[in-house]
């Protein structure tokens, strides 16, 4: 559906038919279910919070202004659901990390789901605060990417369409997310012992790149 159609959907709707965006639905309900369940990783869940976008697309439907296409701004409300769905979710998971060094080498940081590791439950909690904790540390334009990239696996169309910028910037932007994290975390240094050696390595392999 082009903008011009999506346009003129919206001006019905505005106008008093109702039934009118049952268009829109039907155009973006697909993709915006997909997107959902990446983010969710659960089909009723995914869902749930479409169904929702969609509801909430309608309510607000008089703040879009037709910067963008219909479709990018129902992605990105649907992503903004998403984030707050798994903000209330005890199911996020930590991930592992590469990184590029000064050299433009590719380095791993992993970063383990310590959820089913033998150890001291406060050990694992405290782990996952401090990564928690480091990537609320980050720029929003750097932390929501590294989400939506590292967390729920958007493919980069995925986000480019959400975000509204092309796949190089997505790419380029998710780099530097990436690195300023590792820095972050290698400052921070409070990772139980076997974890922190990792982190000292990468950085002397990486040259201790600021």
């Amino acid at each position: 559906m082009t903008a011009e159609e999506e346009k003129l959907i919206i001006q019905k709707v505005m106008s008093g038919d109702k039934n009118a965006f049952e268009d829109l639905v039907l155009a973006n309900q697909k993709n915006v279910y997909n997107l959902a369940l990446k983010m969710t990783k659960n089909e009723e869940d995914a869902l749930d919070v479409s169904q929702e976008a969609f509801i909430k697309a309608y309510r607000q439907l008089k703040s879009f202004r037709g910067e963008s296409k219909f479709s990018v701004w129902l992605y990105r409300l649907t992503y903004n659901m998403c984030i707050d769905f798994i903000r209330k979710s005890s199911s996020a998971k930590i991930v592992s990390l590469d990184y590029e060094d000064t050299s433009g080498n590719l380095k791993p940081l992993e970063i383990p789901d310590l959820r089913n590791l033998p150890e001291d439950n406060a050990i694992r909690k405290e782990t996952r605060k401090n990564i928690a904790d480091s990537i609320k540390l980050l720029p929003q334009n750097h932390r929501e990417i590294l989400v939506m990239r590292e967390v729920t696996g958007m493919s980069y169309e995925d986000i480019s369409g959400t975000l509204g910028i092309n796949t190089g910037t997505v790419k380029s932007r998710l780099a530097r997310a990436r690195e300023k994290l590792v820095e972050i975390l290698k400052k921070k240094g409070t990772f139980p012992e076997g974890y922190r050696q990792i982190l000292y390595s990468t950085q002397k392999e990486g040259g201790g790149a600021s």
